[in-house]
């Protein structure tokens, strides 16, 4: 994926925009050149435990169109954590319109990390940002600064929460350190995946047993990385 270029926000409660804060969501129509589909990689860089099948899922569930600048601009307001080993995480917020999820809004909640986890507290901040700009929440992103590019258990278990509300909720794994692959969006395979995850009462890191005809999660392949979107970060971990 090309790398774009951003400079670095003087980070506070308000939002910084890209490409402006005047300019509306979808600034001018989208053309196929620009908006880049976000493809599984090729079999000998796939996770042992990523897949996709056009069959059950983008034939289903409706298309998330994600700024261009998304994941550089979150990897720039995570680098500090980055750079300690710890992880970041934010939410993804997004509006409808003709059946297709834009992603407009990155929220960084106050939160507790660690090398392999991350915790999202006063989580009704990043409710009252979501009500206030009538966001639905299609998802989240976190890093894995010293890990590569996979979800753990405690990922699972995050990601059904999103997507037993939401089946086009995505999980976006950023992964610097991982030389074969970057980043991953990522979903739990449906049914199989969703069934293991509903039924395990386990906490923390553990194992789950892998479904008898599929695996629990899977690559997205309705995801679109699109340059005409607007993009708000909010970091609330830096209050005015």
């Amino acid at each position: 994926m090309k790398k774009i270029g951003i400079t670095q926000p003087n980070i506070c409660r308000v939002t910084h925009s890209y490409p402006s804060p005047v300019i509306s969501c979808i600034h001018k129509a989208p053309h196929a050149a620009e908006v880049s589909r976000i493809t599984s990689p090729s079999s000998e860089n796939r996770h042992p435990k990523s897949f996709v099948d056009e069959s059950t899922t983008s034939n289903v569930l409706k298309d998330v169109h994600i700024s261009t600048q998304l994941l550089n601009g979150f990897l720039d307001v995570a680098k500090d954590n980055t750079s300690k080993d710890l992880e970041t995480c934010g939410v993804l917020g997004a509006f409808l319109k003709e059946r297709t999820y834009y992603v407009t809004t990155l929220i960084i909640p106050k939160q507790d990390a660690t090398s392999s986890s991350c915790q999202a507290v006063n989580e009704e901040e990043i409710f009252a940002i979501q009500n206030e700009q009538s966001l639905v929440p299609v998802g989240w992103i976190h890093t894995h600064p010293s890990q590569s590019c996979f979800m753990s258990s405690v990922d699972l278990h995050t990601q059904y929460s999103y997507q037993v509300m939401l089946p086009e909720a995505v999980a976006i794994v950023m992964a610097p350190t991982d030389a074969s692959r970057s980043y991953g969006f990522f979903r739990l395979s449906d049914p199989d995946g969703m069934n293991v995850l509903r039924e395990c009462q386990e906490r923390g890191f553990h194992t789950h047993q892998e479904p008898a005809d599929g695996t629990i999660y899977e690559d997205c392949s309705n995801i679109y990385l699109n340059p005409n979107v607007r993009l708000e970060i909010y970091d609330l971990r830096h209050l005015c």
